[in-house]
């Protein structure tokens, strides 16, 4: 599909907006006249209202106050403008902690928490999830047809855990209903003949704990599945009324980048529309913007995957500043519109904030907004947000529309539980994400367009897969990577891949497991450097076009190669001469095996020459310097061409034909000049 239905069907634009919470200012009605005047302003046509805000509606259990959420719908609509509904579970009142104390979190140590913060509710309290429901079917009845009303916001941000023994009990059933009421597979799958920890009785089993188990890894990693899955089934229980009342509205929740408590390509399954809460750390002194651009990048493109291509939301981000990083740093000129359409370029059909005006008081007093305390439109930041408006107004056209990669990076939760609860190696540097966004880097450097999936998905479409550290193989996935290299696909992995099963159980007969005879290689053992330590990766076959010789670090697997073609080889140490790069023929396809975690410089150049050998589409063919990048988007017949300039200094490029501005209307055509942070969005002319 090339062109998808707008996220509200009724509203047919690129959301601008943001977190309004007008129950923070209700002795101040002057002030909400305001926002309405000053929305307009910022070219703002929606809003997310009622997150936290069911004090403001129950002040008292069963006695509700609706009659402010009325005047500010009427307003949204009265104002043409769309309303994001917020459902308002992720913060309880404290009269519901007071009568009802079962639904306070339990810690891992098992000591109950107290009221306060957010998010703090147990996913399992079945009274907790009676009031949700409850509360969330009142909105639906009284809203559900309001003219504004777009889509349903869910909670906010779901995160956390509770050990209470309404969960150890939960748990239980989960792992019963795993293992087919069957102890002793369980036993075996978490190898509990170790220590001998193994279980006679379903009640011994409990989840991890500091004072307790908490070295069993098949453990620790149900518990994280159970927790997810727990989570899941939470959002499903608050979404149950809205699905029958208000069949039309679509649902989302805000996802948190890469938040590793819980698999979101299994929430995504319940979403309509995927959305997440974007703050980069710009401008640091620790890496360029660029890199930073490449990260943000990397977690836009995982959002677009979630849901196979169809446009997602940047729910929240800041106008300005946060108020909880360790450097808090104002977003220096042009950088706000261009992390806005960056956010567009990779898919996002929104642009909207956290938060709309800043509170007064408590913990988020000085986090970033359209509206500072000042209270009026005369600041950087409010213009800044102005022009975002006003750019996003002309790329309607660009609604819906989506991309067809043929690349795709495999970046799965349950391999990440694992490999990080791993003993072995340094832990500390064993970094899988980073090191598949290192991977990420070559292809946004050449405006190349990648997917980010999960390894159980489908590779059929893709010429190139790439699964660096797939440390944990689930059933199938070995078979399904032959298939795709079999067919005539190009796979790619790494060290430290092929390691485990889905259970963390040990492959036996030699790693890399199931991708041993796609890969053609044995890895007998790997070696862990230092990290002032390196070794060399010194090419010996030019058949990618590859020469000279490369620095490599952290990890070397020691490898033989049984199948495959020895492409380059160790330069140093007790292994210097054995294979370190290596390239299997299986099939119509090939798989190649990186035994060493290289630097950039190898693998931009690794990646360049596979580009070149698969033929694989640029988004502009136009060469491109170092922290300038290329994304598009397409409807099917036109192309949409996001060209974004991440460095701090004035950039250009040679443009291959005739393009239109869309933010200007003029015609581009030979040298293109990018100013510092400048982005330029082109339809390109057939």
């Amino acid at each position: 599909m090339d062109k998808y239905m707008p996220i509200g069907n009724k509203f047919p634009r690129i959301l601008h907006g943001g977190d309004y919470n007008p129950e923070q200012w209700l002795e101040t009605p002057k002030i909400i006249d305001e926002d309405f005047r000053l929305m307009k302003l910022a070219h703002c046509n929606a809003m997310t209202v009622g997150i936290f805000s069911w004090m403001a509606l129950e002040p008292e259990e069963g006695k509700y106050n609706f009659g402010w959420m009325d005047d500010i719908m009427d307003r949204f609509a009265q104002k043409g403008m769309a309303a994001i509904l917020a459902t308002p579970s992720g913060a309880k009142p404290s009269w519901f902690s007071q009568k009802y104390p079962e639904i306070l979190r339990t810690q891992a140590d098992r000591l109950k928490d107290l009221h306060g913060g957010r998010h703090n509710h147990c996913f399992t309290s079945p009274i907790y999830r009676k009031k949700v429901s409850q509360i969330n079917r009142m909105l639906a009845e009284r809203y559900g047809k309001h003219p504004a009303l777009i889509l349903w916001h869910i909670s906010n941000e779901y995160s956390g855990e509770c050990h209470c023994p309404l969960c150890q009990d939960e748990f239980r059933s989960f792992l019963r209903n795993k293992y087919d009421n069957d102890l002793d597979r369980l036993n075996h799958e978490w190898w509990t003949g170790f220590w001998a920890h193994r279980y006679t009785d379903w009640s011994q089993i409990e989840s991890p704990s500091p004072r307790g188990e908490h070295e069993t890894h098949g453990l620790i990693l149900d518990w994280k599945r159970f927790v997810s899955h727990q989570t899941i089934d939470f959002f499903r229980n608050e979404i149950k009324p809205l699905r029958e009342l208000t069949p039309d509205i679509p649902v989302t929740t805000n996802l948190m980048g890469t938040f590793p408590g819980i698999e979101y390509r299994e929430l995504a399954k319940e979403l309509d529309v995927v959305s997440w809460d974007n703050y980069p750390t710009w401008h640091t002194t620790e890496q360029p913007d660029w890199k930073i651009g490449v990260r943000t990048s990397f977690v836009h493109d995982l959002n677009r995957s979630l849901k196979q291509g169809k446009p997602f939301m940047m729910m929240e981000s800041t106008p300005s500043t946060v108020n909880w990083q360790k450097v808090n740093k104002l977003k220096r000129p042009g950088m706000h519109l261009l992390s806005s359409l960056q956010a567009v370029a990779h898919g996002s059909d929104t642009v909207q904030y956290f938060q709309w005006r800043k509170s007064r008081g408590s913990f988020e007093k000085f986090h970033g907004a359209v509206v500072d305390h000042a209270g009026h439109e005369n600041t950087r930041v409010f213009r800044d947000v102005a022009q975002v408006g006003q750019a996003l107004e002309k790329l309607d056209e660009v609604v819906g529309t989506t991309v067809h990669p043929q690349v795709a990076i495999i970046f799965d939760w349950e391999n990440r539980w694992a490999i990080e609860e791993a003993q072995a190696l340094a832990r500390d540097r064993i970094k899988y994400e980073e090191t598949c966004i290192s991977h990420y880097t070559a292809f946004w450097m050449q405006g190349v367009t990648v997917d980010i999936i999960g390894a159980r998905e489908d590779f059929s479409q893709y010429k190139l897969v790439i699964a660096p550290m797939l440390y944990m193989t689930h059933p199938g996935v070995g078979q399904r990577i032959e298939s795709f290299v079999r067919e005539g696909g190009t796979f790619v992995t790494s060290y430290w891949s092929g390691i485990v099963n889905e259970n963390d159980l040990c492959h036996l007969g030699g790693f890399p497991g199931p991708l041993r005879g796609v890969t053609g290689v044995w890895s007998e053992e790997i070696d862990t450097l230092h990290p002032d330590e390196n070794n060399n990766l010194i090419m010996n076959d030019n058949s990618l076009g590859l020469f000279g010789t490369y620095r490599v670090q952290d990890f070397c697997d020691l490898i033989h190669a049984e199948s495959a073609q020895v492409l380059a080889v160790y330069g140093d140490d007790f292994y210097q001469g054995r294979p370190a790069l290596t390239v299997n023929r299986f099939g119509k396809g090939n798989a190649y095996y990186m035994a060493a975690r290289t630097g950039a410089d190898f693998l931009d150049n690794f990646y360049n020459a596979l580009m070149e050998k698969l033929l694989l589409t640029r988004t502009i063919k136009a060469k491109l310097p170092r922290g300038v990048t290329a994304q598009h988007r397409t409807d099917g017949q036109n192309r949409y061409i996001f060209i974004m300039n991440f460095n701090a200094k004035k950039e250009e490029i040679s443009l291959d034909g005739i393009y239109t501005d869309m933010l200007t209307g003029e015609d581009r055509q030979g040298i293109l000049e990018l100013n510092p942070y400048d982005v330029k969005v082109l339809k390109e002319n057939k």
